[in-house]
């Protein structure tokens, strides 16, 4: 297990602020502040834990796999998404302060267009932070077909990172960015009576791991 890189500049700051009363209690002998440094050093960078993911390979075509760490929050149909351009099916999952935050692409995409919209920073347990709250729109070509990722911000996060640009490549599992803290992230798919759902609201996932659906192609219709 690593550190993430999109967050280096956090886990950097506490590092060295950290190491300034630890080389104190070091110094003084004082072994209990040392192990509550080191706690306390251990519980602020695990946010920025990056474990060594295994990206499922063989899948069905069409599969898409989560694009982060959570629980499921809300499965639903709308009749129209901008990211979309139609009706889509909308997977939401919720990332607690616990959860890894990094980010990654449900399947073999090109992005297409980057989306930033400022807004609120309601708890993202609630169902109105995913209406109202900052939030960053990336629309991927998947073969042909727009797919959408939305980042979201929390009432602790405020801090969107994706380095993305137009054009991008991606393939499946790969990281592209991070919220930092407590946050939201939504798949946003096509053609919903063509997607088989892999997954219940409460259920538990992992960012390019956990099977989420498969996106039936057989309704594509090539003009």
């Amino acid at each position: 297990m690593t550190l993430t890189k999109y967050g280096w500049k956090q886990w950097s700051c506490i590092t060295v602020v950290l190491a300034i009363p630890l080389v104190v209690f070091i110094w003084l002998g004082w072994w209990i502040g040392v192990i509550a440094v080191v706690a306390l050093w251990l519980a602020l960078v695990s946010f920025f834990r990056n474990p060594w993911r295994r990206i499922p390979t063989g899948l069905e075509t069409g599969t898409m796999l989560s694009p982060a760490d959570g629980t499921i929050s809300a499965i639903e149909r709308v009749d129209h998404h901008g990211a979309i351009g139609g009706e889509a099916l909308i997977i939401r999952i919720f990332l607690s302060v616990l959860n890894v935050h990094i980010n990654r692409a449900p399947c073999a995409c090109t992005l297409k267009e980057m989306i930033y919209t400022p807004g609120k920073f309601l708890d993202a347990r609630t169902a109105e932070s995913a209406q109202v709250n900052e939030c960053n729109l990336l629309i991927f070509d998947n073969n042909g077909e727009p797919l959408g990722v939305r980042q979201v911000s929390g009432k602790i996060a405020r801090h969107i990172v994706c380095p993305l640009k137009a054009g991008d490549s991606l393939t499946q599992g790969q990281q592209f960015g991070m919220i930092k803290y407590g946050s939201t992230t939504e798949l946003i798919l096509p053609r919903p009576d063509d997607v088989e759902t892999k997954v219940n609201v409460g259920d538990k996932v992992k960012a390019g791991v956990t099977v989420f659906c498969v996106l039936n192609d057989s309704a594509i219709v090539t003009p």
